[in-house]
């Protein structure tokens, strides 16, 4: 018996099994139970009871306990768990118009990105997933990437001319370090220590969080927080879980969910902070860069996008946003 296939019969064993007034909702993701996304979806199970008097509850099953990321998308889909998170870059798999939130240089600043995220626009993106039976609840900070690199601070675009910068495998990341002159290096997260540590990679991007607990300062010394991306984290609940919920109840999970949103940004930018004074106390040099001079060099990205009618209506709506 496949692990999927386990799972479906382990819940359904529970379902038959709990004679109960209170209506248990799964939520799984594959995050430590220190991150600021569990720490979120605690949240959100506080003000699910608060809300709905103890009629509906989360059960969470961090570190991976059901599955990879994909396997948990699939048993959403199938409705044999409630909910998860994901990033916004895996939804763009599901719907295209996610791959909005990743276009380099886009967003001015945090501020600007949740009022895109938690207007209009980003109301419109977590509803487009039902066609795959995925339904966006919320948006949660995932922090903004920026490069760190072994050698020297990144100060204007031409600073890294042939510099190797490790990328995800992901068209916009290796489209936006060429545009920059950089040489981009696609590689997984697992491998990239020791690639920095032999010289394989010059340096690489990523959030402060991510930076500290990958332990990658110890060899890199220099952080440019040019703020390239902000792509976000989207938390899913499965239709086909969903329509077995009242109205009300409905309700009082997309409440919830929106106010976790909130608690959750907070423990971001509490974890944001720490690292940041770990990065300080390790010797790591900052330097924040003038980013419109690397929007300008990135600019083609935008433009080749936009060439769609409706992602050009969609990146059109986010500038528009003051």
């Amino acid at each position: 018996m496949n692990k999927i296939a386990f799972i479906i019969l382990l819940f359904s064993f529970f379902s038959c099994q709990e004679k109960t007034d209170v209506k248990v909702l799964t939520f799984a993701h594959n995050l430590p139970i220190s991150h600021p996304v569990h720490k979120g979806v605690e949240a959100f199970k506080a003000h699910l009871e608060k809300i709905s008097e103890g009629k509906l509850t989360l059960k969470i099953y961090a570190n991976g306990q059901l599955g990879s990321e994909r396997e948990v998308l699939e048993l959403l889909q199938i409705g044999s768990v409630s909910m998860t998170k994901v990033s916004a870059a895996a939804m763009s798999n599901f719907v295209p118009e996610y791959r909005v939130l990743g276009i380099p240089y886009l967003f001015r600043d945090k501020n600007h990105l949740f009022k895109v995220l938690e207007g209009e626009v980003g109301e419109q993106l977590l509803q487009k997933g039902t066609t795959s039976w995925l339904r966006g609840l919320c948006f949660y900070d995932a922090g903004s990437r920026s490069f760190y690199t072994k050698s020297k601070l990144i100060k204007k675009p031409e600073d890294l001319k042939g510099m190797k910068i490790r990328v995800m495998s992901d068209k916009m990341s290796v489209n936006m370090v060429e545009s920059l002159g950089g040489a981009p290096t696609p590689m997984s997260f697992g491998e990239l220590y020791t690639a920095l540590q032999q010289g394989v990679v010059d340096g690489a991007e990523n959030n402060a969080p991510s930076f500290v607990t990958s332990r990658h300062f110890e060899i890199c010394k220099y952080y440019s927080l040019d703020a390239h991306s902000y792509v976000p984290d989207v938390v899913l609940i499965g239709t086909k879980f969903l329509k077995r919920l009242t109205n009300q109840e409905q309700k009082w999970v997309f409440e919830a969910a929106k106010k976790s949103a909130q608690n959750q940004k907070k423990f971001w930018k509490t974890s944001e902070d720490e690292s940041m004074e770990i990065l300080k106390k390790s010797g790591v040099k900052f330097y924040t860069p003038n980013k419109k001079l690397f929007a300008a060099k990135t600019k083609r990205i935008k433009n080749d996008f936009v060439k769609d009618k409706d992602m050009k209506i969609l990146v059109e709506a986010i500038e528009k946003i003051k």
